[in-house]
């Protein structure tokens, strides 16, 4: 007999219809006139300046809405229910065409996606593994291998709905390809918590509350 343990995985949440469907598509249509920054990389990737729901009432009911499940994510990652807010939230529109390159997001913990259209297959968040460090890779890959979760290097988030909403480590690669569908339009986030403490050393994470 033999006893398999995965240890010390790396958790994303996806929450099922955060969003309903009249809301989406006011908010899509909204962040398409307002995205007017194409991206570095590639041009049919427009991006909105950073919104602030302080301001606008649409957006606070978004924050309101991803809140709890940023509360239970965040429980996750550090062991209690701690009270967390967005850093900073903005519009993606994807063209035909247009691709997000390999990043992560600095400065923040939780960083997440709330889809506001349809994805077509091509355009599906992808998640990547860590790319190491400097030394000497050695890989096994070919048409005999069979990849799993503990050899693969990418995961491609499943089909999300017009609403749906995905949380992940802030540290995660992640990446779109190109998109060979429809107009793609996001919502994404980044989330901190109010403070951390292990045992009597304590950080906080400022005051300028976007939430």
């Amino acid at each position: 007999m033999s006893d398999l343990f995965p240890i010390f995985p790396t958790p994303i949440l996806r929450a099922k219809q955060v969003l309903g469907g009249a809301q989406a598509a006011s908010l899509s249509a909204r962040l398409i006139a307002a995205a007017a920054t194409p991206n570095k990389r590639s041009g049919e990737l427009l991006h909105t300046q950073i919104l602030s729901p302080k301001d606008d009432p649409e957006l606070a009911a978004v924050a309101l809405a991803i809140t709890p499940h940023l509360e239970q994510f965040g429980a996750l990652l550090f062991g209690e229910r701690l009270r967390w807010r967005i850093k900073e939230i903005w519009g993606n529109v994807l063209q035909p065409g247009g691709r997000q390159s390999v990043h992560n997001h600095a400065n923040s913990f939780i960083s997440g996606v709330l889809y506001l259209t349809e994805s077509d297959p091509s355009a599906q968040t992808v998640f990547i593994r860590s790319l190491g460090g400097h030394d000497y890779v050695f890989s096994n890959v070919n048409a005999r291998t069979e990849l799993g979760p503990f050899n693969a290097d990418k995961w491609i988030a499943p089909a999300p709905e017009p609403g749906d909403l995905v949380l992940f480590p802030s540290y995660l690669l992640h990446e779109v390809p190109p998109n060979r569908g429809a107009l793609r339009v996001t919502l994404p986030f980044n989330a901190i918590p109010h403070r951390l403490e292990s045992w009597g050393y304590g950080v906080s994470f400022g005051t300028d509350e976007v939430l």
